[in-house]
Order: structure tokens, then sequence, then C-alpha cells
């Protein structure tokens, strides 16, 4: 049986750029199995939104999925991930390669935009702010 993960990311900045952080949900099976935060210094948003997807993607992949369905709140990085938008931007072009690089090792990845009002989301912004409450 093929192994498949829903994953959750979001990231944020206080101040754009600002102190950043990073933050995912992994599910399996309708259970959060894994969450994760971490804080990233100075970044702008997107890259804060770029690096809370490439955390994940990297958990995704040690915990052996292979096929990830990805939601993000952040249009341009799900847009940029499914080739709708280009990524012109000489930090973000970093981070999108590093992001697909990681992608490749999936059977199936899809990246799919989500409001902020989603509940799985609204945990991901959570953890993102009580991380940046602990080092501002």
């Amino acid at each position: 049986m093929t192994k498949h993960l829903t994953l959750y990311s979001d990231g944020g900045a206080r101040g754009n750029p600002g102190p950043a952080a990073a933050a995912f949900l992994a599910i399996e099976n309708s259970e959060i199995i894994k969450t994760d935060s971490r804080f990233l210094g100075i970044r702008t948003n997107n890259q804060a939104e770029y690096e809370a997807l490439i955390m994940a993607l990297e958990y995704a992949t040690t915990a052996g999925a292979e096929e990830v369905t990805c939601y993000l709140d952040s249009e341009l990085v799900g847009r940029q991930m499914t080739g709708e938008y280009s990524v012109k931007n000489p930090e973000l072009q970093k981070l999108y390669l590093k992001a697909h690089a990681i992608r490749i090792h999936f059977k199936k990845a899809e990246f799919y935009n989500v409001t902020r009002n989603n509940q799985f989301i609204q945990k991901a912004d959570a953890l993102v702010n009580k991380t940046l409450n602990k080092q501002t």
C-alpha cells in the first residue's frame, strides 16, 4: 500500500522582512502524526512560507511517504510549486529549487491553496506564533 501524507504548512514574519518562523502538521489516516516549528531568523513572509513547506516535505521523506498532498495558505508559493506562477525573486528561486528537489522523490506531490480559516492551517499558524513569541 502506498504511504500518503497530508501536509499543512505555514510561515510568518513579523515585519517583512523580520523575525520569522515556520511550522507544519503531518496527517496520516485522519490523525496528526507530527507537528514541528522552527525559528528562522530574519526572513520575508514568502521565504518563511517556503521554509515551512520544505520542512514538511523533508519530514515526509524521512517518514517514508510516497505521495504527499500539501496545503498552504500562501497563494504565491502554492502556485509557484504547481508551475502556475514563475519564480522571479532570486531568494525565492533558491527555496523553490530546494523544495522542488525534495518533491521529485515522491511518486505524487500535489499542492493546494487553502484559506487562513482552515482548521489545520490555523494550528500551523498558532505554532508559528508560539515559536515567534519565544524569540521576540
